[in-house]
């Protein structure tokens, strides 16, 4: 069995509760694994959002495996969560499963260029708490007779695509990042100040779009772009 030695114990911490979110969101949910010298990411599209998460996490030591120098596997999301031992900072592979249409789709590595327009971290959080307050008071003004799920995908496309500021970026992306624990408030828990990190920033390639926090990424595609710069491995 493969087992990867994480950077520390707060590295294997951040992709444990990185794949406990997206198992909430789907307890059957799988997660595409990539492995190369010191780092891993790790590929999941929680359920609803319509979005590709990405986890990066160091590694101890350059990825080997007898004569296998990278990983690329697609694995259950449970399983590898349960293999993940924090204390000793390690997380054993699983068997690899069989995976959703997505897993064969990932963005591009390399290409990106920074896009211009992107709100202050603050902004977005506020964003994402308008759109949740809208999506409630509209669904809770309709009749029980109109409550059907067709009305609630209808309202929910017209809010969650909406974009951000002078980007193409959608709403439901920045969703995603804050539901995923990648957009985090500015302030700690008992109020104090967090510590100073880089802001959010987005990148796009091709038809993608990528919105890069400290705690992971958000990936996207821009419709009618096509194909371009998608990323088949």
């Amino acid at each position: 069995m493969t087992v990867l030695h994480l950077a520390d114990e707060g590295e294997a911490a951040d992709l444990a509760a990185f794949l406990s979110r997206l198992i909430h969101y789907d307890r059957a949910a799988a997660v595409r694994v990539q492995a190369a010298g010191t780092a891993l990411a790790v590929f999941g599209r929680p359920a609803s959002f319509e979005v590709l998460a990405i986890r990066a996490v160091r590694l101890a030591k350059p990825y080997e495996h007898g004569l296998d120098v990278s990983l690329d596997v697609t694995v259950s999301a449970g399983e590898l969560l349960e293999a993940v031992h924090e204390s000793a900072a390690t997380a054993a592979v699983p068997v690899a499963v069989t995976g959703p249409p997505w897993a064969g789709v990932l963005p591009p590595r390399t290409g990106w260029r920074a896009e211009p327009g992107l709100p202050a971290p603050e902004r977005l959080r506020a964003l994402v708490a308008a759109a949740v307050g809208e999506f409630r008071s509209r669904t809770e003004e309709l009749a029980p007779e109109q409550r059907t799920r067709f009305e609630l995908d209808r309202v929910g496309r017209e809010i969650w695509s909406r974009t951000v500021g002078g980007t193409q970026l959608t709403v439901r992306a920045v969703h995603a990042a804050q539901s995923l624990g990648f957009l985090r408030p500015s302030t700690a828990p008992g109020g104090d100040p967090a510590p100073a990190e880089a802001p959010p920033s987005l990148f796009s390639s091709g038809a993608w779009l990528r919105l890069r926090t400290p705690y992971g990424s958000i990936a996207l595609r821009r419709a009618g772009l096509g194909t371009l710069g998608v990323s088949v491995r």
